[in-house]
């Protein structure tokens, strides 16, 4: 350990003590539920998304119990540069990035492929947590100084859109806005940028790709096309009204079983799950995922220092985004945008990104009582 890290250093022991194991409990539960839907959208066999669930969920517990032992001070001193890797992995995509289904978001790295804009949601977390660590009130109200954070948000969303992936630019958006909110920007700046983009919305709607527009269109009225763009909502919405509120039973629902239901094992997971477990299998789901919200909520309010706080609530807030724009999307509520549902659907990047933040959040409350010193330029 770096001499300026000599005090408040915990050991090790003391530190798996002081973990959270109910916050790790109610993850590890939202991952054995998603083993559970995966298991039974391949209609009943482990083969092939189950069993690769069920070791990314074992690997990544570890990983995320891993990151909350590692002193928060070491996140902070290298935010800069996990965001700036981010960024660069991001431009990437663009000259070496592999193409599925329409869209190149995926870097192809021989055991796995990484899809950058997720890592880039805890990177974008991190920078802005140390860019806001320390700044007084009176500074964050200074227009010249929310520039900085403003570019970091901004340029990330717009590579992100460029592939296109239009769901996870706005998530970039959505959880920057709410960090710089978190860090003390007053509301009506808040307001002024939403009455531009109101404005802008125009200009925005012939920026958006062929199949994007269509998307907007169908969310408008599915009807419309019901064999080709409305297919995937209405096929949805029949297997949540199908569900009932006991549901069909596990292995027992009919639009996922008989292969209606699209994308059952990634974006439209919930839908299974709300077909054969019910409203109330899909309500205890929902619960489980507002209790790990507050759990990240409460970690954030516990921490002395501003990074910590910014971090875990950074974190819990993009955890929140992902499943409040996932069930959004497969209920018909908004356009369906390809966000999805955390520790539940398939997907190695996405899973990894989100236990990578959960070890983030779980690490704050760990080192709750560290001293981060908040005036620019001192050291810890």
């Amino acid at each position: 350990m770096r001499a300026e890290f000599a005090d408040d250093v915990i050991a090790l022991p003391d530190k798996l003590q002081r973990v959270s194991w109910a916050y790790v409990l109610l993850v590890l539960l939202l991952g054995v539920a998603g083993y559970a839907m995966l298991y039974s959208a391949a209609g009943g066999s482990h083969e092939p998304w189950a069993w690769r669930h069920a070791v990314r969920l074992a690997f990544g517990i570890v990983v995320m119990l891993t990151v909350a032992l590692i002193d928060p001070r070491l996140w902070f001193r290298y935010a800069y540069v996990i965001y700036g890797a981010a960024l660069i992995a991001l431009a990437a995509v663009e000259v070496m990035g592999s193409l599925s289904k329409g869209a190149q978001r995926w870097i192809d790295l021989g055991l796995f492929q990484l899809q950058p804009s997720e890592v880039m949601k805890i990177a974008l977390v991190l920078a802005l947590a140390r860019y806001f660590h320390g700044a007084t009130l009176s500074r964050v109200r200074r227009p010249l100084f929310l520039l900085p954070p403003l570019l970091l948000i901004a340029v990330p969303a717009i590579l992100v859109l460029k592939q296109p992936d239009l769901g996870t630019a706005v998530m970039l958006l959505a959880g920057g806005t709410i960090m710089l909110f978190l860090a003390g920007v007053p509301w009506w700046k808040f307001a002024m940028a939403g009455a531009a983009a109101a404005g802008a919305l125009p200009v925005l709607w012939q920026q958006l790709h062929d199949y994007q527009r269509q998307r907007v269109l169908t969310f408008l009225n599915p009807e419309n096309d019901p064999l080709g763009a409305g297919y995937h909502i209405i096929q949805s919405k029949i297997a949540l009204g199908a569900g009932g509120l006991w549901g069909k039973g596990f292995l027992e629902g009919s639009q996922a079983q008989l292969s209606f239901l699209p994308e059952k094992h990634t974006d439209f997971v919930f839908t299974m799950l709300a077909e054969e477990q019910g409203l109330v299998g899909a309500l205890v789901v929902l619960v489980l995922y507002c209790a790990v919200l507050m759990m990240g909520l409460l970690f954030a309010l516990r921490s002395r220092s501003q990074f910590g706080r910014l971090v875990a609530a950074g974190v819990s807030v993009t955890f929140f985004f992902y499943v409040a724009i996932n069930v959004a999307m497969v209920t018909g509520m908004i356009p369906v945008v390809g966000v999805p549902l955390p520790l539940v659907s398939y997907g190695g990047t996405a899973m990894m990104t989100i236990l990578v933040g959960c070890g983030l959040a779980l690490g704050v409350d760990l080192h709750r009582d560290l001293n981060m010193r908040r005036h620019p330029g001192e050291e810890f």
